[in-house]
Parts: structure tokens; sequence; C-alpha cells
């Protein structure tokens, strides 16, 4: 028996869910969803505005990590809308066209990325050449990998660094923005969840700040060297170095790298603290990207998409929350009741369908209960008759697994319109996640919550649903959601 698709409605759907959804059918050629900008487009700012914003460029303020001495300072600002934002100051001499300046920071700031730290405006006035961007407030790779103090960044952390990376240099390729100068542990910064992200600044080009490529020769692309210019494959080379970095720890030139890979040594590469924290494969796989990265000939790197491809297969513990991972305290549950996971919202944040089945099998319809006995009058028609006999077929078949033909029968049952259960769309849910069906479960979950708002399985599965859809944020939201009203119910 065929799998028949239910339709369902958006309109009473939470707005940010909706959004994302409607993101998901909109997309870009390379088929990915376009991104949600919440600061609503560039802006240009005028000098005033950002001297308010950073305390009148206050020493305080400087986020840099070389502080005053960096070629270009970076403070942190407050805008008149409480938006927290890194301004960049470049020296008098970076952007002497102005024109060319504000032809840049436009084009760069067209981009959203949920794997950049985006630029969000600019301020070009008379001498003066500043940048806006999103503010992340957890420092940079940098900080985190070469002088960490209470722990080691985890295996799973590096990898995933990693695949955050090639993804936003992913994106960045496909909005035709391929180049990107001195990519270094400097330009990965750390959001408020703990998040790796791109800074946007090493997007400008063609500024005249006086620097080289790279602060160091020995992590400089040899083409560079050659002729003074970089290409696409001038940023894979310096991804490499970043491989280099998370395998190691430390900064590694990339010839003694490659002297060690050649020698069968690649063990010398690894970071001591990393020890029985990860398999010899993964590491023989990840030193072998790097090397493929810092071959000498240009023609013979990976392109960035090969990258992403050979980097998703690796990760480890893809249902921790990176703040979780890294160590860093979750702000925005400062304000709200810190709960752990029950089994069903573990089940759910790990997407295992199997364990997800047998916890429905063991809800069975005590949860129904109230809707069922409203309805009991009902119960001797023969329209409601056979509107029970579809639902216990339904329930025979979620028994016996054969998903397919339990979303027939639930069908029957709910567009016979004389019944609700919200337990029917839940089973029905799970069922179309078995058939790869990810958008209808997660309008079947959103219809149980509507039924049953303070039912916690409805946000559990809607939980199971956003990350099939990979809507990790919106699934963490309604993982915390169920878990607070189970907790919340139990203690009652």
């Amino acid at each position: 028996m065929g799998v028949r698709c239910s339709k369902f409605s958006l309109c009473w759907w939470p707005s940010h869910i909706k959004s994302n959804l409607h993101d998901l059918s909109d997309n870009d050629d390379d088929g990915k969803r376009n991104e949600k900008d919440p600061w609503g487009g560039f802006s240009e700012y005028s000098l005033d505005q950002l001297r308010v914003a950073t305390s009148g460029f206050s020493p305080d303020n400087i986020v840099s990590e070389h502080g005053e001495k960096a070629p270009n300072v970076v403070y942190r600002g407050m805008l008149e809308d409480d938006r927290v934002v890194a301004v960049k100051r470049f020296n008098k001499s970076a952007w002497p066209d102005s024109r060319q300046f504000l032809e840049e920071a436009r084009a760069v700031g067209q981009l959203r990325n949920e794997r950049l730290a985006n630029l969000v405006g600019c301020c070009c006035e008379g001498e003066e050449r500043l940048l806006v961007a999103e503010f992340m407030p957890n420092e940079t790779l940098s900080k985190h990998l070469f002088h960490w103090e209470s722990e080691p960044m985890k295996w799973a952390m590096r990898l995933r660094v990693a695949l955050y990376l090639a993804q936003a240099l992913e994106y960045c390729s496909s909005k035709g923005r391929a180049l990107y100068h001195d990519l270094n542990a400097y330009r990965i910064l750390f959001d408020q969840e703990g998040n790796p992200r791109l800074s946007c600044f090493g997007l400008m080009k063609n500024s005249r700040d006086g620097r080289s490529y790279s602060t160091n020769l020995a992590f400089t692309p040899p083409e560079y060297l050659r002729t003074g210019r970089i290409t696409a494959e001038s940023v894979v080379y310096s991804f490499g170095t970043l491989l280099l970095d998370l395998l190691s720890g430390k900064h590694i030139p990339p010839s003694h790298a490659l002297d060690l890979i050649r020698g069968k040594n690649f063990l010398m590469l690894m970071d001591s603290c990393l020890e029985g924290h990860f398999s010899n494969d993964d590491g023989t796989e990840l030193v072998r990207l790097a090397s493929r990265c810092l071959q000498y000939e240009p023609r013979e790197r990976p392109n960035v998409k090969s990258l992403v491809t050979a980097l998703s297969s690796l990760q480890k513990e893809t249902s921790i929350p990176s703040n979780v991972l890294m160590g860093i305290p979750d702000r925005s549950l400062s304000s709200k009741e810190t709960v752990s996971l029950t089994p069903f919202g573990d089940a759910c944040s790990r997407r295992d369908l199997t364990a997800i089945h047998e916890i429905l099998e063991k809800v069975a319809y005590k949860d129904d209960e109230d809707v069922a006995n409203e309805l009991s009058f009902q119960m001797w028609t023969n329209q409601i008759q056979e509107t029970l006999n579809s639902k216990k077929q339904g329930d025979s078949a979620f028994h016996a697994r054969d998903f397919s033909k339990a979303i027939d029968c639930y069908t029957q049952f709910i567009d016979g319109g004389t019944m609700i259960s919200p337990t029917v769309y839940a089973r029905r849910c799970l069922c179309y996640l078995m058939n790869d069906m990810a958008q209808e479960a997660l309008g079947d979950a959103m219809q149980a919550q509507s039924i049953s708002p303070a039912w916690p399985t409805a946000y559990y599965l809607q939980a199971a649903a956003l990350f099939n859809l990979g809507m990790d944020n919106d699934a963490q939201e309604s993982l915390k959601d169920g878990t607070t009203l189970e907790t919340r119910k139990y203690r009652n």
C-alpha cells in the first residue's frame, strides 16, 4: 500500500519555524536554503554613531587579540538599538579609494550565512574606513586551540570546526567570493552557542594596509611567493594549514608536516592531548585531506565542495551542542529553567527512530483520554465505528512496523473528521520520518501540539523532524520546551 502525503497548513505554526520552512522551499541554485537576515540588510553608519557605540573608541572596548598594536583595531560596540557589534577601524592608509571600499563592503554585506560572522554595515567618512559585523562573544580558534586554560579542544569539536569552516568557504565560493585573505586561526570566531564562524573581514580584497597575505611566510601558499597573487586554490592551501593546526594544537610549518606525512609518521603531528580520544582511521583521513590541500601545484588541491563532503562523514557527537563540547555556558539558558534531556528527548536529539518507536508504543493512548471521553457518546454510530477501525488498523501496522500502511490508515482516521487524537498525529509523524518525509512529519508534530499544547511528546517529535530538516537551532529549542514540560509534569 503506497504512502499518501497529507496536506497541512502553515498559518498557525510559530513564526520562526514557518519562516525557516519557507526558507527551505526558497532554495539557491546550489540547493541550500537562503539565510534569514535578522539585521534587516546592510547599513551605512556615520562616524559619530560608531564613536558612540564604542564609547569613543575606548581602549577598554578593544577585542583585537593584539590590542592597540594591531594594524587594524577591532572594538566591541553597542548600537542605539542595543545590538552588539564588532567594529573594525582600518589605519588611514588601508583604503585610499573610498569608492572601492564602499563597493567591496556592500558586496560582502550581501552575504548572509550561519557559518559567517556576517558583515552588517560600514562607515566611510573622510579618511575613516570602518566595518561593522556581528559580534562573536566567545573569542577565536587561536585562543581555544593554542592558549587554552582549563582543557584542550575536544576531537569532535575540532572536526566540527573543520567542517563549518569548509561550509563557510563553500558558501562564499557559491556567491562569487572564493578569495579569502590571510585565512588563519584568528579569523575563526565562536558565537554565543559556541559554533565556529568565519570572519567576513577576510573577504574584503585589494586593501592597502601594508600587510602581506600571511603574517608568516612559512604558512604562505607557494604561488603567492612566486606571483604575489592569490587564487581559490590558495585559500584551499591556507585551509590545509588550519587542518594542521586542528590536528596538532600548534603551528607546524606545512613543509615540516609534509615531511612527517611522507615518512609515515603522521602520529607525530597529532596533539598529545588527544591521545586515546580519536581513532587512527579518523586521524589518517584528516592528515590525508591536509596533505592534499598543501600540494605545491594549485591544480592538485581539492575544491571546497569535496572538502565539505569528506569532512561531513567524519563528524562525531553531532547531537551535542557546540557550547557543551567547548565547555562554554549557554547564555540563552540563563533566564530559563535548566533541565536535562529525558530518554524521549535524548532519542529525538540522536534521531534514533527505533528508540522513538519503542517509546511511542509504550505511551499508547493514555494522553488522549480527555479527548476520547469528550467524544465517547458518539461511539455507537457507524461513522465513528469506521473511524475507530481505521485507527485500529493503523495501530496494528504501526506495531508491525509497516509504516506506509500505517500512514494510510491513520490518514483515513484523520480525514474522517469526527475524532481528533494527538497520539495518532504523533504516530503518523514517526511513520513519515521512517519514510524520509520530514516536512510532513513536522506538520503532524505541530498538529499534535495544537490539539494538546502541554504534551511533551509533540515537542520532542518536532525536534526530531526539525533535525532531519537541518533546522538544528529550532530543534534544540523544541527539545528544551519538551524537556521543561515533562520535568514540570512529573514534579506536579
